[in-house]
């Protein structure tokens, strides 16, 4: 685990406003700088991609985050997808970490491709210790994770994005609603102090009907996806950054106004039924659905590694 005064360090690196609130740092090399001295050493580490179902001996033929070699360390029929590493993944460069990440979700896909639906681990999660610190880790967490495996086997996560291409303008909304052609006459009819009132609560009512629309198409597309999937849940309409949605939901260009996303855990056998419940979606004029997936269940695997021998830094 990272030092009580690397932790503040970093603490202190990520509230920072701006770089003249850091002592010691004037530019963005200093910034750089700063970040290194406190990310901590680690002596003979153990990067962790994922959890999967193996037999002694079990080996994954690839390359992970840097090009290091892969391996499987097995305790008890459970492997943990490992490389050797002395410290954590951190860089200012946002494409470098852009490779580091993809080159995560390569290694767990290939192996969920060989060992069936693995328990991934988010970016940059290292057990302290060697091999044999991995196989007492397992050992410990057994129970677990061999929960978390039989209840994930066979099923994997799904995105979905409902699109509106040519989203409803102010004034349908308003030949649509008596409130707010209410209050449009009103504001015709009235000086200038009033009417900016009344334009302000025109701008509520539109910012209201159109936040309830969207609810009522998520409510109803949540309802109708819970026959085919386990567990349904929405996501920001926004995306922030963290592995699964840089991995899954990358933006396209294709513009419009997003109107809900989702996040699905569903056995393989319901993809056809999800999809054709999308399809009906996709007919509504103007709408559109991006539909991605198979994913490892980032979103549904238990929380793992948050013990003091393991470091989990997000740095994407």
């Amino acid at each position: 685990m990272s030092s009580g005064r690397s932790n503040d360090r970093l603490e202190e690196i990520a509230d920072a406003e701006s770089i003249d609130e850091l002592e010691g740092v004037d530019d963005f090399d200093d910034l750089q700088d700063a970040v290194d001295d406190a990310v901590p050493e680690i002596d003979d580490g153990r990067y962790l991609y994922c959890i999967v179902r193996a037999d002694e001996g079990a080996t994954l033929e690839t390359t992970g985050v840097d090009g290091e070699p892969v391996s499987i360390v097995v305790a008890d029929g459970i492997g943990a997808v490992i490389h050797e590493t002395d410290g954590i993944y951190d860089s200012a460069e946002l494409a470098q970490v852009r490779r580091w990440l993809v080159r995560h979700q390569t290694v767990v896909d290939e192996a969920a491709q060989e060992f069936g639906t693995p328990v991934p681990f988010q970016f940059d999660t290292i057990l302290r210790g060697g091999d044999e610190a991995v196989r007492e880790w397992l050992r410990e967490e057994s129970d677990t994770l061999d929960r978390a495996l039989s209840g994930l086997a066979g099923h994997w996560e799904y995105r979905v994005e409902v699109v509106e291409i040519d989203p409803v303008d102010d004034e349908t909304l308003i030949e649509r609603d008596d409130r707010l052609q209410e209050l449009a006459d009103r504001i015709d009819d009235s000086g200038s102090g009033t009417s900016f009132l009344l334009e302000k609560k025109l701008e509520q009512r539109l910012t209201e009907l159109r936040a309830a629309r969207r609810e009522s198409i998520t409510a109803d597309l949540q309802d109708r996806l819970a026959d085919a999937a386990r567990e349904v849940h929405s996501l920001e309409r926004s995306p922030t950054a963290s592995l699964s949605d840089d991995i899954a939901d990358e933006a396209d260009g294709r513009g419009g106004e997003t109107l809900c996303r989702l996040t699905l855990l569903a056995h393989e056998d319901e993809e056809s039924a999800i999809g054709s419940i999308l399809d009906d979606v996709a007919d509504h004029d103007g709408f559109e659905v991006r539909f991605t997936g198979p994913w490892p269940p980032y979103t549904f695997a238990p929380e793992l590694g948050g013990d003091e021998s393991t470091d989990t830094q997000p740095h994407a």
